[in-house]
């Protein structure tokens, strides 16, 4: 198992580098990350290649039994790169050149980022091929965020039309006829005439701003593929794996898309950030991991935990002693396989100087430092056991075309589909339930329960999967906003909605309407549901139902008419359909009843309580994670205030457990 924190070395004197090492040892580190932002240091001047500096870290590193995490630097690039090439920049929307200083500031449709990406990690490639030292590779650094998944340049909107060319075959009459561009005489004779979707009064054609998304999602997939197939040509054996950041979902970019070339999803994880308040709520956390499991649906590494305070203009919360070691235990506990600490020492100068690591700029070793080497000397004693795949018998399904859809046409303002992604997941979670959150494309055999959240486009080879899915057994769960539009982003003549899944979902909608209130209207339960209430907002469609039964309808005047939720069945399984935005409680009775329908028991805990299983058959762990600031009972045991305690299961009994506090202790 890999255990190390993300290293500098460049950005100090080379006279700290052996006590640092020796500190990164003390702490349990076997591997470190070094690389990723060190363009100009390997290359101060064009082709002039120097990794003499790295050689030197690498050979120290070896003296001591620490491996590397080496990074290609793409992704900020030096100055003089920029001062010759200033056409490499990125432009707002409005037409304003980025200006070199930040990071990603580069295009990823210019042909001269590629070139120069292209010698500067062949040369590395080529000069560390066979370092047994080196275990994996990084490829650039967070792909598509802050904004750098756009672009507005001249290039990318050349590049914009020659992609739709190639799409649509060169037939230009074929796209005004699939975008409907008789709407405001917006016909094309010739794809030069095709504008970017930047500011204009009202705003742009849906289907044209689709295929920009698409378009933005292929050049940051573009570029990180790229980079793989040269480090492959290269390198006998390389891992190679990329670092995504959080919010992947609201991104230009399927990042689904990008892992598939990569040997590994990696994650830099962060539940606080600059400014915030408070730390995310933990079912969110858990969210962000099981999406980064989900990509390759398989485990995955976190190449940044934090330990301290974040923030680059704005600082934020400071994690509560045991806090940050808590979220690490999450990470392993729902699939974390290697676990790397940003950062090793804080920085004193530069942009991130208040993105506090384990050392801070006094050097000394306090709490943070002795948090990381417990958790590192207590987590290692299970490495066989966490290699196993974290099982689950949920998933909940995203479609980026659908996420982007509603980025382009939000239709409700209190609409958000990540947002709703986590209402629907929260229960599960709650229920100490492990959810995969996968891309529609996904093998969806393993599963029992599948939700799928506003998936508003739905294609046809996707629906008989979930028709097949759904026939042998399975239990789908629909909302609202499901099947409105086509693949191109358009409504659908004479199709009544959901399109295509009518008949699947036993049901037609009749009516739609955007609320401006998350609990806007009452709901009245039906059947077994007889006597329940509950509140429903955001959004809902008009249900009628053609064989679903009724679970919930709606309480208010004009629409009791009209079924909130149904259930239909539909060959062994059964179809729910959530017409609206549900309250925390219904939508939680409900989930509890679709688990025991789908045979999924549910594991009780108190609230702040999570319990994550691993392994199965006659070995298991089981972690038991307290998020409260206050102690809790959990069963005979107690938590501390953000303490994890792990059980170590054999057969039918629990052979030892492992407090993991601050200090070691095993307690039969």
């Amino acid at each position: 198992m890999w255990l190390g924190v993300d290293y500098y070395p460049e950005q100090w004197k080379a006279s700290m580098m052996e006590e640092d090492m020796d500190n990164i040892l003390e702490l349990g580190c076997n591997i470190i990350r070094i690389g990723e932002f060190s363009w100009h240091r390997m290359e101060q001047r064009e082709g002039a290649y120097d990794f003499s500096f790295f050689d030197q870290v690498i050979e120290k590193a070896k003296r001591k039994g620490l491996r590397i995490l080496m990074g290609t630097p793409t992704a900020a690039i030096p100055a003089w790169l920029a001062k010759k090439h200033p056409e490499i920049l990125s432009e707002f929307e409005d037409g304003t050149r980025r200006s070199f200083g930040g990071r990603h500031v580069h295009c990823l449709n210019s042909p001269v980022m590629y070139q120069y990406t292209e010698r500067i990690v062949r040369a590395l490639a080529e000069h560390y091929k066979g370092e047994k030292a080196i275990v994996a590779w990084q490829v650039d650094n967070e792909i598509g965020h802050e904004g750098s998944d756009l672009c507005y340049c001249p290039r990318c909107h050349r590049a914009f039309q020659e992609f739709l060319k190639e799409k649509f075959k060169g037939d230009i009459e074929r796209l005004n006829e699939i975008y409907g561009t008789a709407f405001w005489s917006q016909e094309y004779n010739d794809f030069d005439e095709i504008p970017l979707p930047s500011a204009t009064i009202t705003t742009h054609n849906p289907a044209l701003r689709l295929d920009w998304e698409r378009f933005r999602s292929k050049a940051a997939r573009d570029f990180i593929e790229f980079q793989v197939r040269l480090l492959r040509e290269i390198l006998e054996d390389g891992v190679i794996l990329h670092d995504f950041p959080g919010g992947g979902l609201a991104k230009h970019c399927d990042y689904s898309q990008a892992a598939k070339s990569l040997d590994f999803a990696a994650y830099n994880n962060y539940p606080v950030w600059g400014g915030q308040k408070e730390p995310l709520p933990p079912h969110e956390i858990a969210f962000g991991l099981d999406y980064i499991r989900g990509l390759k649906q398989q485990n995955f590494w976190i190449t940044e935990a934090i330990m301290g305070a974040q923030g680059h203009d704005v600082t934020g919360f400071l994690p509560r002693p045991g806090q940050a070691k808590m979220w690490s235990y999450q990470g392993v506990a729902r699939g974390c396989s290697a676990m790397l600490y940003f950062r090793y020492r804080g920085a004193i100068k530069g942009a991130e100087q208040f993105c506090y690591g384990i050392l801070d700029a006094d050097n000394q070793k306090r709490r943070k430092f002795y948090e990381v080497q417990s958790f590192f000397q207590d987590i290692v004693q299970y490495e066989k056991m966490l290699e196993t795949p974290v099982e689950s018998q949920a998933a909940l399904v995203y479609d980026y075309d659908s996420l982007a859809a509603f980025r382009i046409q939000r239709q409700s303002i209190l609409l958000d589909c990540e947002n709703e992604m986590k209402k629907l997941y929260k229960p599960f979670y709650d229920r100490n339930i492990m959810v995969d959150v996968i891309p529609k494309e996904a093998d969806l055999s393993p599963y029992k329960v599948l939700i799928l959240s506003q998936m508003i486009i739905m294609k046809e080879e996707f629906l008989e999967k979930i028709k097949a899915f759904a026939e042998n057994g399975g239990i789908v769960v629909m909302t609202f906003r499901s099947s409105v539009k086509d693949e191109d982003n358009n409504l659908v003549l004479d199709s009544v909605l959901p399109v295509g899944c009518s008949e699947f979902a036993g049901l037609y909608v009749e009516e739609t309407e955007s609320l401006q209130d998350i609990e806007a209207f009452p709901l009245i339960g039906q059947g077994s549901y007889e006597g329940e209430k509950g509140m429903g907002g955001i959004f809902r469609d008009m249900l009628v139902p053609e064989g679903a039964d009724v679970l919930y309808s709606y309480g208010d005047s004009f629409y009791t008419k009209y079924a909130a939720v149904t259930k239909n069945h539909w060959g062994k399984g059964e179809v729910y359909y959530l017409g609206c935005s549900l309250d925390e409680n219904t939508l939680g009775r409900i989930t509890s009843d679709i688990l025991i329908r789908a045979g999924i028991p549910a594991i009780p805990s108190k609230e702040g309580v999570e319990i994550i299983r691993r392994g199965g058959g006659k070995e298991e762990l089981w972690f038991f994670i307290n998020h409260n600031a206050h102690q809790v009972q959990a069963g005979e045991m107690k938590l501390e205030p953000f303490q994890c305690r792990i059980l170590k299961k054999y057969s039918d009994s629990f052979l030892f457990a492992t407090n993991l506090s601050s200090k070691s202790e095993n307690k039969l």
